[in-house]
């Protein structure tokens, strides 16, 4: 019922209200003075009523009535009791009077409350708008304080990659001198190459700090293309001895279609090591991680699943944000490295629960993705 039916419902059944006590005034005898009395106060009911819900106008427009339903009675008292017909008369200015009284108060009353109303609507929009901008605020000062770290690790990583400088060249002396120390064929040889190989790899990305931290342009490097498959060798080859020493049960399911697909062996072996890494850090003793590869025509999935805690639901947003790190230890930039080192070229890393019980991140990389990295 609307809000107009439901008020003209009410205002029906208080002029029936008058009518009916019109109606007992005429048929009670004038001796019944009790009875008279009782009928006459109870005008004042639907007088009142009117008045507290439509205001002045419908208090007085009720008294009006009850006035022309009381007529009838007033003639009779005005036959037998002329000194009774004039107290009587009075109560015609008393329903008047009730009914624009109560009327205008009960206005007042409204226009206060759609007053407070509407004070209590501003007050919840001005809320609405701190809360918004106290979120703002809060965002703004975070990334101010991300800036900062930022700020203060360009520092040190220009000045850690200048100390790094000297060393590494010490060590790709000496791995120069295990690749001719080793000749094709011999056990050792492969450990030699990935020496000599992650140490390019290191001194490739010291160079690009120091250029990042003089705010030179980065030089262009060549690609380092290599097969996926090998890519995955190596990296599960320089992780070996932390999951030996875990006795971590390490489940590759590679597909030798794998060797088809071409990758960026530098970056893409920086961020398969961070997974692999995480995986061998969260899982316990004796622990299971999967390490598979599926391919069809539009994408490759890298998958890494462990049967370690997993990752809370809340917490996965998070996991790719600088410094934000699960580990006391530490600092919250493997994953965020990696996520960028994926999106330059075109693919994405998803994070879930794995069958295993733990976390399981997937790289995934389009097919027809081309190697150069973009800007």
């Amino acid at each position: 019922m609307t809000k107009s039916k439901r008020s003209g419902t009410i205002l029906f059944f208080l002029l029936l209200m008058v009518v009916a006590i019109g109606v007992l005034h005429g048929v009670t005898p004038a001796g019944k003075v009790f009875l008279h009395e009782t009928y006459r106060r109870l005008s004042y009911f639907p007088i009142v009523v009117a008045a507290l819900l439509y205001g002045a106008g419908g208090g007085l427009l009720l008294a009006i009535f009850t006035i022309l339903a009381f007529i009838p009675h007033l003639h009779i008292f005005h036959q037998m009791n002329y000194d009774f017909f004039l107290g009587e008369l009075t109560e015609i200015g008393l329903y008047l009077a009730a009914g624009g009284l109560v009327g205008t108060i009960a206005s007042r009353e409204s226009r206060l409350k759609e007053k407070y109303q509407e004070l209590s609507e501003k007050l919840e929009k001005s809320y609405a708008r701190l809360h918004e901008e106290a979120g703002l605020l809060i965002e703004a000062e975070e990334q101010l304080r991300v800036s900062q770290k930022l700020s203060a690790l360009g520092q040190l990583s220009a000045s850690l990659a200048h100390e790094i400088k000297n060393p590494l060249g010490a060590i790709k002396g000496t791995a120069e001198i295990f690749l001719d120390e080793f000749p094709p064929g011999h056990p050792k040889r492969e450990f030699a190459e990935i020496l000599a190989k992650e140490t390019a790899r290191l001194n490739t990305t010291v160079e690009e700090v120091l250029r990042y931290s003089r705010n030179q342009q980065p030089a262009s490097q060549p690609i380092s293309r290599e097969p996926l498959i090998s890519v995955l060798d190596r990296v599960v080859t320089l992780v070996d001895n932390r999951i030996r020493k875990k006795g971590i049960t390490l489940r590759r399911l590679i597909p030798e279609a794998a060797k088809d697909t071409q990758v960026d062996g530098n970056k893409m072996s920086q961020v398969f090591i961070n997974l692999l890494l995480n995986s061998i850090e969260a899982v316990a003793q004796n622990g299971l991680i999967r390490l598979e590869v599926q391919q069809d025509d539009k994408e490759t999935r890298i998958l890494v699943a462990d049967n370690g805690p997993g990752i809370a639901e809340n917490e996965r947003v998070k996991v790719f944000a600088p410094f934000y790190s699960g580990r006391q230890d530490g600092t919250g930039l493997g994953l965020a490295i990696s996520a960028k080192i994926v999106e330059s070229y075109g693919g994405r890393i998803t994070i879930e629960s794995a069958p295993e019980g733990g976390a399981g991140f997937t790289v995934i990389l389009p097919v027809t993705q081309k190697i150069e990295q973009r800007p």
